[in-house]
């Protein structure tokens, strides 16, 4: 018991903060990377050959756009982005030097989250819409966005967690949170304490995002009602 008080006593301060940064620059970068993702994966499903509009060469750009995205590692994207960065929020940095590269690997991979989503759609209530003379616009939004909520609630619980783990590996650069404490302290210091304490923070944090997205979507879900 008188471990844990001086660990805390020692470390308490430091952790929090790192927590906090860690949710800070993962929610923001989470929202960040829906704003481009979810018109990207509506645009692929749209202009796909059996979409509302289809159009074969935009739709094959958006592929490989996608598809380049997510072929990166994003170790190496970190490093890569970093004059971008720069440019973009001054600092490559801290947490707002983590967000700029988390927000650029994270919405390919929204993209094709929404897209998977979209397409689990059933095709007859695209149909029956557009029988009644829906617009485009409207089918995607009433019909495929509508539809596909609890299964965009789920990726959005997988894209949070992804980029709790990117958000850690970010810490290599400087880029604060409780990856950069990980490797300062457990990795440069030897201090396991500390490390491990940076686990468990995360593993907790995890099983709240993923519990919470579950419930949500299972809720929004109306073949459970």
């Amino acid at each position: 018991m008188e471990w844990f008080q001086s660990f805390f006593a020692q470390y308490g301060t430091l952790l929090a903060q790192g927590t906090w940064d860690t949710i800070v620059m993962t929610f923001v970068s989470t929202l960040f990377a829906y704003v481009i993702g979810i018109p990207l994966g509506v645009l692929v499903v749209v202009t796909a050959s059996d979409g509302l509009r289809p159009h074969h060469a935009l739709n094959t750009v958006l592929g490989w756009i996608v598809n380049i995205g997510r072929s990166i590692p994003f170790i190496i994207l970190l490093v890569a982005l970093i004059p971008f960065t720069r440019w973009v929020v001054g600092t490559s940095l801290g947490v707002p030097g983590a967000i700029v590269p988390l927000v650029i690997s994270a919405a390919p991979f929204v993209a094709r989250m929404v897209e998977q989503s979209l397409r689990e759609v059933d095709g007859g209530l695209v149909e029956a819409a557009q029988s009644f003379g829906a617009s485009s616009w409207q089918i995607v939004c009433k019909v495929l966005l509508h539809e596909g909520l609890p299964s965009l609630i789920r990726g959005v619980s997988i894209t949070f967690i992804t980029l709790f783990g990117y958000s850690a590996m970010a810490g290599t650069v400087g880029a604060g949170g409780l990856g950069d404490i990980a490797i300062r302290y457990g990795y440069q210091r030897y201090q396991n304490d500390v490390m491990f304490a940076t686990i468990i923070i995360l593993i907790v944090l995890v099983q709240i995002v993923q519990t919470a997205g579950d419930h949500l979507a299972f809720k929004l879900d109306k073949r459970n009602r």
